[in-house]
Parts: C-alpha cells; sequence; structure tokens
C-alpha cells in the first residue's frame, strides 16, 4: 500500500505562505563554481607533482626539485600564490610530528601535511575540509628512492584540492573551507592521525572530510571504461559509538546513519543536482575490502569523513615498480590519467564544500517522538543567533528504512519542532537539514548520537 502514502502526506502539505518562503531549490551560484574548474589546470598540477620523482613519505627533502620535501614546498607555494589572488584570503600552515618505530616508518622521519584555511564570514570555526595524499609507493613501501611518480595515486587527489582552492577562494562562505595536502597515507595514515590531533586540540569543528584519493582513472582492470560514475565510502556506525549508544540503536535504528553516512547522502544529491554526467556510488563500507584511506584517522576521532574515488580501480598502476612485462605495462604514471574526470570529481568536491560551507550552523540535539501515536515530532536546538545570520530556516527530511535515499522532504520555516501528521514513526526514518537564505542547505542529520554531526 505505499503508493497510498504520498496522497496521505498532501493532507499534510504547509499553508501556501510557507511554500512561498521557501528557499530556493538549487543554488545559482553552484553551476558557476563546477563551470570554473579547469581540467588544463589539474593536469598541469599533476604533472608537476610527477615531475619530482618520487614523493615517498622517506625520500629527500633537502632539495628543490626532487622527493617529498620539494612537492610539499611546492604545495605551500601555490596555496600562497592562491592566497595572493584573492587578497589573502587563505592562511596557509603546515602541520607536522615525527614518526618513528613503524613498520614503514622504522626511524624519525618528520611527517608534514600542507593546509589552507578560507576563513568563513559567519562561523569561521566551523569546518568542512577536502584532502588529498601527497605521497607515491612503488611496490616496495620502504623504498624512498626508486622513480615512483604517484599520478593517479595520488597527484590526482592533491590537484583536485588545489583546483578546489583556486575556484572556491574567488567567494566567501558563511562556514570555513580546509584545503589539505596530507602525507604519510602510504606509511600508515600518519598525515591524517597528525591532522585530526591537530584540529581536537585546537577546537576546530569540523563537520566534514572529502578525502579524494585516486580520482583520474577511468579503465578498470576489470576491463571497463567507464568516465562517468564515482565512488562514496562511509563508515555505517560511528566508530566512537559507546556500549550505551549501540543499545539506543538497536531499538531507535540507525545503522546506516552515521553523519559520514548521511554526508555520503548528500555528496550524492549534489552530483545528481549539479554535476552533468556524473552519477555516484554510495559504497557501505569504511573503504574497500580490507584496505584504508586518510578518511579514517578522522572518523576515528568523531570527524564524518567520506572517501570519494574512481569507480574501476587498475592494480596494475597502484603501488608498482615501473616496469614492463609480457606487453603488460605496471607503475602509476600519467599517460593513463584521464584529465576531464578528475577536473569532473574536483567540481563534486567544490559544489558540496561550497554548500555545506554556505549552509547554516547544522542541526543539533536532534530527537524524534511518536511511539504509539499517528504523528511523529522531531526537534532540535536552535543555533547561537550570532552563527546564523543566513539561516531561513529547517527542511525535515524522511524515508521508508529500506531505502539508500532520503525520499520526502518538506521545508518547515525557522522553528526547532515539528510534526508530520499521519507519519507513523515505527515506518520511516526522519532527520533535519539546516537552510540559508541562497539554499545552500547542510547534509541530514539523523536522530541521536547516531547520526550527530557535534555542536
Amino acid at each position: 500500500m505505499r503508493f497510498l502514502i504520498p496522497a496521505a502526506m498532501s493532507l499534510a502539505l504547509p499553508s501556501l505562505a510557507m511554500a512561498q518562503t521557501a528557499p530556493p531549490s538549487e543554488v545559482l551560484a553552484i553551476h558557476d563554481i563546477v563551470a570554473d574548474v579547469s581540467a588544463d589546470r589539474i593536469e598541469s598540477d599533476i604533472r608537476t607533482l610527477v615531475d619530482f620523482g618520487t614523493r615517498h613519505t622517506l625520500s629527500e627533502t633537502e632539495s628543490d626539485t626532487r622527493g617529498i620535501g620539494a612537492a610539499r614546498r611546492w604545495i605551500f607555494d601555490e596555496f600562497e600564490r592562491i592566497s595572493a589572488d584573492c587578497g589573502g584570503c587563505l592562511e596557509v600552515i603546515y602541520i607536522s610530528d615525527t614518526i618513528s618505530g613503524q613498520t614503514r616508518i622504522p626511524e624519525p622521519t618528520e611527517v608534514v601535511s600542507v593546509l589552507a584555511i578560507q576563513r568563513g564570514t559567519l562561523d569561521p570555526d566551523r569546518y568542512v575540509m577536502m584532502a588529498g595524499d601527497i605521497d607515491s609507493r612503488v611496490t616496495d613501501p620502504l623504498d624512498g628512492t626508486s622513480d615512483s611518480p604517484g599520478a593517479n595515486d595520488n597527484a590526482s587527489g592533491v590537484a583536485g584540492v588545489i583546483e578546489a582552492a583556486r575556484v572556491l577562494s574567488q567567494r566567501e562562505f558563511a562556514g570555513s573551507i580546509i584545503y589539505a595536502a596530507l602525507s604519510g597515507e602510504e606509511q600508515g595514515l600518519f598525515g591524517g592521525q597528525i591532522v585530526a590531533a591537530h584540529a581536537l586540540e585546537q577546537g576546530w569543528r569540523i563537520k566534514a572530510v572529502l578525502n579524494n584519493d585516486m580520482i583520474g582513472n577511468i579503465a578498470g582492470i576489470d576491463g571497463v571504461i567507464d568516465n562517468s560514475t564515482a565512488r562514496i565510502f562511509s563508515e555505517g556506525t560511528r566508530a566512537l559509538e559507546t556500549p550505551e549508544e549501540a543499545i539506543m540503536r538497536r531499538f531507535r535504528g540507525g545503522e546506516v546513519d552515521s553523519p559520514s553516512r548521511n554526508l555520503a547522502r548528500f555528496i550524492d544529491r549534489t552530483a545528481d543536482q549539479y554535476i552533468p554526467n556524473l552519477d555516484t556510488m554510495l559504497v557501505y563500507r569504511l573503504d574497500r575490502f580490507r584496505r584504508g584511506g586518510h578518511h579514517r584517522p578522522f572518523n576515528e576521532v568523531g570527524i564524518p569523513g567520506v572517501r570519494i574515488m574512481e569507480v574501476h580501480e587498475h592494480y596494475d598502476r597502484q603501488h608498482q615498480d615501473l616496469r614492463n612485462e609480457d606487453g603488460r605495462h605496471y607503475g602509476d604514471t600519467i599517460d593513463f590519467v584521464d584529465f576531464d574526470y578528475a577536473a569532473k570529481l574536483t567540481s563534486l568536491n567544490a559544489a558540496a564544500l561550497a554548500l555545506m560551507a554556505g549552509a547554516p550552523p547544522f542541526p543539533a540535539n536532534v530527537e524524534t517522538e511518536g511511539a504509539v501515536s499517528p504523528d511523529t515530532t522531531i526537534s532540535w536546538s536552535a543555533p547561537d543567533p550570532d552563527l546564523a545570520g543566513n539561516l531561513a530556516g529547517y527542511r525535515v527530511y524522511w524515508r521508508y528504512t529500506d531505502q539508500p535515499q532520503w525520499q520526502y522532504s518538506r521545508f518547515v520555516g525557522n522553528v526547532t519542532e515539528y510534526t508530520l501528521e499521519n507519519v507513523v514513526i515505527d515506518n520511516f526514518y526522519f532527520g533535519v537539514a539546516s537552510v540559508a537564505h541562497d539554499g545552500s542547505e547542510s547534509p541530514v542529520v539523523f536522530p541521536g548520537p547516531m547520526g550527530s554531526f557535534g555542536e
């Protein structure tokens, strides 16, 4: 009888006045942001990174032309050039720590990441982040001297981060954006761990980390060529869930509604609405089977993160010594990178970052009530008005519990509670998003600690 539900919902539609005051359904500026992303600039940046020969974490740091030291200094200088073009709008910093005694970092080694921070105009302590990995490797994870171009893995991701900074730094947003080139990924995700620890120490309220790791390959080892699909990996339940919260989730639901999972859904909807010829595959897994990425250290300390990447990997072009055997090429070289595809995934990131940074404060303390009732009430806390000058109101979402994407929504205005009449709580999952006057919107926040993006 599901076909009856939308008709029943229509009995509780908002008034005409509310409909007239609802924000626009799309943010027109996002189309301009997407159009501004340049495949040519991304290609140039990938070529520059490849030309450093190797960017292995254990490689040369003193040379100006070879090794990870030269690469990170070039990235720092590039962020500074971008900042100069926007009147000094970026704060460019190094974040580092010394790692030793590890399987892949046996001797003391400084792991240095490069961040550029674009401060928000209303809520500067609220952040969203786009990240890529500087370092590369060949077959032996301890080989810091052999050529290791890392063209797709992961010069493509870093080039995407730099290009997103170029485009978005020409605009202003309510919240802050971090553009991060992280180090030490291939040696054990150390750059992400160091930056995540720094963020917690500084009290940064990071709402989302978009980790881009391999966004330039369209020809898979499975024989498929696909330039119109991307994958988004996200964890299902929060890594920091307590035993008490697990009991709550068992009886309320939320196994597939962590903040990371709803961040992934948000990016999926962004692709549908704003990115031509791009579909996204939501993968309900933290990362690829028994593998890891630089969003994981953020997830592990409670910062929502996802991995964005190509769908069809080619394993001959990952973590391989450069060689040809029996007519088969091995190695991550630039001739196998599709720059238009990298630009398409970069534009997806830029659009999602702009929408989230442009949104009002994300809903907090979201709760639902409605047991043994025909109606469902959803409530949330009012934000600090000094941080919410762009707040138009809130949009309530709901979906059947077996559906992967939010199906129904209603703009309910600037309130902190709303009742959906004749929508039974037992049959649906619910959430709420904050909406700006220009239509920019936060990801959907699921009720309780299961879905909280933090305060």
